[in-house]
């Protein structure tokens, strides 16, 4: 537990430093925010691989919202509250520091619209969780690509970026891990 105020008040000194200079990046660069590189190697910057994460995990809130309500399985049913949950979360946490969803694109559309016109029951629970492990399996990439990338940024924002991503790619192997496991039950 920090119990000094100094450490706590530079923490805060940074969240802002980093708020603002991923504003400051926003309006020299648009474009940089909102078109997302096509190659995992072309993913330097930390407002890349924001927004890079920010699309897939709009589209994660989106289609969670649906199966919260008709995911049958068990395990399924339970992924998608932790997965909706999640998704606000990253959500919030993008936009906050700046970072610009691009539009949804036809396949991001077709996806939706493939949840949420699916029946209730066993193949909603597969078409849902196979979604998941591919986004996931995406999102992954996207981080591990990003880090490897980004390997030795010493700017303030860079490093926080980095930070972020970090944990992302904790819980992104672990959403595809549990996904795999998932999709193996609903297969069984």
């Amino acid at each position: 537990m920090i119990t000094d105020r100094r450490s706590i008040i530079a923490g805060l000194a940074l969240i802002a430093t980093t708020s603002a200079a991923m504003a400051q990046a926003q309006k020299q660069a648009p474009a940089e925010l909102t078109a997302a590189p096509m190659n995992f190697a072309d993913i330097k910057t930390a407002s890349q691989y924001f927004t890079g994460v920010l699309g897939p995990a709009e589209l994660s809130l989106s289609t969670s919202q649906v199966a919260v309500e008709k995911a049958t399985q068990k395990n399924a049913h339970e992924f998608a509250g932790f997965e909706l949950g999640e998704a606000i979360t990253v959500n919030m946490v993008l936009k906050d520091i700046g970072a610009m969803a691009p539009a949804m694109d036809a396949k991001g559309m077709a996806i939706v619209e493939k949840i949420k016109t699916t029946a209730k029951g066993e193949g909603f629970d597969r078409t849902y969780i196979a979604f998941q492990l591919e986004n996931h399996e995406f999102l992954r990439d996207l981080a591990d690509g990003y880090l490897h990338n980004s390997a030795g940024a010493t700017d303030p924002m860079e490093k926080q970026g980095r930070h972020l991503a970090m944990l992302m790619l904790a819980v992104f192997k672990e959403h595809v891990a549990i996904c795999k496991r998932i999709n193996a039950e609903l297969k069984a």
